[in-house]
């Protein structure tokens, strides 16, 4: 008993047991801080990607929302309305929709070869039969539409991509540099002491974590808008063959 009461005593003597942990702390800031100037600028390249790919994310993520819910309102109206033209009415209130762009570029096609051939307007189901002159010239103007519509849905998504396949290659350039900083110093003291290894290698490492940081959420969210962006994509060639389908029943 008297030994174990001894061992438990050095045990809780300063410097005799387990070293004091907040001697071997370092905080993350210290460590940015004494990085080399090469390893500062990567971080901050890195922390300019991170601020801009989140703000592409949030920002799709808001017009995504807004254009499916618009889309799925726009379809309601549509199916319906018994004339083009109170489609027509109902738009403005729902410009976010990709489908009122693909709308009202068949809409104009229609109007056009209707007035050209001494028709009122483009009116399905009224009682007076008009003629299109092409319907093929209206798939074409649907298909313009759609691709005008779904590059708008895609502008800038292509960042996400770039920064979740370059941001961890910068952050293990960055790191590379830190390590080989690290070997540097270790050649110039002439120590292999972990005291004086392990400082240079954590900041090496803050590097890779940073675009680890970078590439995680760009790698999730690329591919979560691109589902979302697809789906619009599939909902707009349906709703062309929706209104090719009415304008050949009506006008042919």
């Amino acid at each position: 008993m008297r030994t174990l009461g001894l061992f438990l005593l050095a045990l809780q003597v300063p410097g005799t047991g387990t070293p004091d942990p907040t001697a071997t702390q370092h905080d993350l800031l210290q460590l940015v801080a004494r990085s080399s100037p090469v390893s500062k600028i990567v971080l901050l390249v890195l922390v300019l990607f991170s601020i801009t790919s989140w703000a592409i994310i949030l920002y799709k993520l808001w017009t995504l929302s807004r254009a499916e819910r618009q889309s799925s309102s726009f379809l309601d109206v549509f199916r319906r309305s018994s004339k083009f033209s109170e489609v027509q009415a109902v738009c403005k209130t729902l410009a976010e929709s990709p489908l009122v762009g693909v709308f009202q570029a068949g809409y104009t096609e229609l109007n056009a070869q209707l007035r050209a051939g001494g028709a009122s307007g483009t009116n399905p189901g009224t009682g007076t039969r008009a003629t299109l002159k092409s319907l093929t010239a209206v798939d074409r103007a649907l298909l313009r539409a759609a691709t005008v519509e779904l590059n708008k849905l895609e502008n800038r998504v292509s960042f996400l991509a770039t920064t979740a396949s370059i941001t961890p290659y910068i952050g293990l350039f960055g790191t590379v540099w830190g390590i080989m900083a690290a070997f540097q110093g270790i050649g110039a003291t002439g120590s292999t002491n972990l005291g004086v290894v392990a400082p240079g290698i954590a900041e090496a490492l803050i590097a890779t974590a940073a675009g680890l940081f970078a590439a995680i959420p760009a790698v999730y969210f690329y591919n979560h808008v691109t589902g979302r962006i697809r789906l619009l994509g599939s909902e707009m060639d349906d709703f062309a063959l929706e209104f090719l389908n009415i304008s050949e029943r009506n006008f042919t």
